[in-house]
């Protein structure tokens, strides 16, 4: 691609390098110039101007947007028709954003020209959110470099896992000095938690936090459930505490406890052995009565997605997983002198 000043005169068939505004006259960046805008420009005393010129083997912005686009997008995503070098993709579903992030960052490293942008990998989405960008940064760029881009880019590197609506059970342990109130409030926020995925709580049942009280329930709540959630009158603290030890009773296996994600550090996920395959059964932490953002939406929302979330999966949270600090807590993260 040639790039620079030229006379006016020499310009027709090229890019607009620059917006031109003089006297009723308007051109913007990316119009192609035609004999109609030398003779308007020479009216005005304008006698160079800068503009992009293509060349043999030069892929035209807009062409070459579109084609990583087209290559990009994987299941439930739709692609915008490239406009100034830019496609954009949007969900369409609600669920969860799932990234190839090794081919992505291939594809950035490829050329300067081209670039990719996406939303956080493993988000929740809604339909219609835009969730990705793709940007030639020139007028043009060559057919060899997008081909390279292509091959390093490879087929449906990004893709919308759609939320299912998942049959949710649900069992509250049971201390003296936990107020039912906020059992039922709890309960009222996890609903709202499912709303996105159309999923529902199918069975409900509070029990005293004891291993075998609780191993009891998990077993009635499970056929009945695609997914187990289990909040605890007192959070847990070690693999051999109440709800990691019910699990066990009731034929399950803890996967993982604990999880670099704050406010979120006590979660548990375990499964439940079924004719059908391993069940999920989540040990809520504390923060999880709350509406606000932590560690068990992270995982919730990929298990509503129907994704599988292991140890590792856990264990890779960490980076993006500090969330809002509050201030109010009697043992700030923050130093005191921070």
């Amino acid at each position: 691609m040639k790039f620079g000043p030229v006379p006016v005169a020499a310009s027709e068939g090229a890019f607009v390098a620059h917006a031109i505004k003089s006297d009723g006259l308007s051109l913007k960046k990316g119009d192609l110039v035609r004999a109609a805008d030398i003779e308007a420009l020479q009216a005005r005393g304008i006698t160079e101007i800068t503009v992009a010129r293509l060349e043999d083997g030069d892929v035209d912005e807009n062409e070459a947007a579109a084609r990583l686009a087209e290559r990009l997008a994987g299941a439930n995503l739709r692609r915008e028709k490239a406009f100034t070098g830019r496609s954009n993709l949007f969900a369409e579903c609600s669920g969860v954003l799932v990234a190839d992030t090794a081919a992505i960052d291939r594809l950035n490293c490829v050329d300067e020209s081209m670039t990719i942008a996406t939303l956080m990998p493993l988000r929740r989405v809604v339909d219609g959110e835009m969730v990705a960008t793709v940007k030639i940064i020139p007028f043009a760029v060559s057919a060899e470099a997008l081909a390279r881009g292509l091959e390093a880019l490879g087929a449906g590197a990004l893709a919308i896992a759609p939320f299912q609506p998942l049959r949710v059970g649900v069992v509250s342990t049971l201390l003296p000095g936990l107020r039912a109130t906020t059992v039922t409030k709890t309960l009222r926020i996890l609903e709202d938690r499912l709303a996105w995925a159309q999923a529902s709580i199918a069975r409900e049942e509070r029990v005293a936090h004891e291993t075998e009280a609780l191993a009891a329930a998990i077993g009635r709540v499970e056929p009945a459930c695609d997914l187990v959630v289990v909040f605890g009158a007192s959070a847990i603290t070690d693999r051999r505490d109440v709800i990691p030890a019910a699990i066990e009773k009731a034929g399950g296996r803890v996967e993982h406890f604990g999880m670099p994600v704050d406010p979120g550090n006590l979660l548990l996920i375990g499964k439940l052995p079924t004719a059908a395959g391993d069940k999920p059964v989540l040990g809520a932490p504390g923060c999880a009565r709350s509406p606000k953002e932590n560690g068990f939406d992270f995982v919730l929302h990929r298990l509503l997605a129907g994704l599988d979330v292991t140890g590792d999966d856990i264990r890779r949270m960490g980076v993006g997983g500090l969330l809002m600090e509050i201030v109010s807590r009697p043992q700030p993260r923050a130093g005191a002198d921070a």
